[in-house]
């Protein structure tokens, strides 16, 4: 679930109709659902509330969402190993990170173009994930390998991993202003 940066929309995903239920928070009540691909996991809004991007972890895919219209305008297909679940935005949006969950990496999309530009190796089954705020260092929570990556997104190099029993499923950066991932 993740709402709008100007809590006018509330996207509430549903795994199992492949839909996002769109709530009108100012009417409160639904506004509309979008069909998306197969399970989808994680959102997160554009600041200036345009666009949504919502990972899709059985098809393997990212849904770019019209957010003023609530319709899909494309679906970004990713690897054969990829099952996406968390997704942020740098802080300037022009990147995209999607943790690839059995894919057991990062990539970064370019908002622009919409294909990807560069992936990182990070623990086993990367689900949540987040960034500082000045977008320098993305933090993935890998529930197999029961750890945190730590990658520094100039290079797209982990740059530590940090051991965490119980297989984490989230991750969250309190300092930063613009939204975290969904996880699951």
């Amino acid at each position: 679930m993740a709402a709008s940066h100007d809590g006018r929309w509330v996207y509430v995903t549903g795994e199992s109709s492949n839909t996002i239920t769109v709530i009108d928070a100012k009417a409160a009540k639904v506004a509309a659902n979008i069909l998306v691909d197969t399970r989808p996991r994680g959102i997160v809004f554009t600041r200036d509330g345009a666009r949504a991007f919502v990972t899709c972890e059985i098809a393997g895919s990212v849904n770019v969402i019209d957010a003023k219209q609530h319709r899909v305008l494309r679906r970004i297909k990713l690897g054969k190993l990829d099952k996406p679940v968390g997704v942020v935005l740098s802080p300037d949006e022009r990147r995209l990170y999607v943790a690839t969950g059995r894919g057991d990496t990062v990539l970064a999309i370019d908002t622009a173009s919409l294909a990807p530009v560069a992936s990182v190796r990070v623990g086993t089954r990367p689900w949540g994930i987040a960034l500082t705020a000045d977008g320098r260092k993305l933090y993935t929570a890998n529930g197999i390998s029961e750890d945190v990556s730590v990658v520094e997104t100039a290079t797209m190099r982990v740059v530590a991993t940090i051991k965490v029993p119980g297989a984490p499923w989230g991750v969250a950066n309190q300092a930063r202003s613009p939204q975290p991932s969904s996880t699951p």
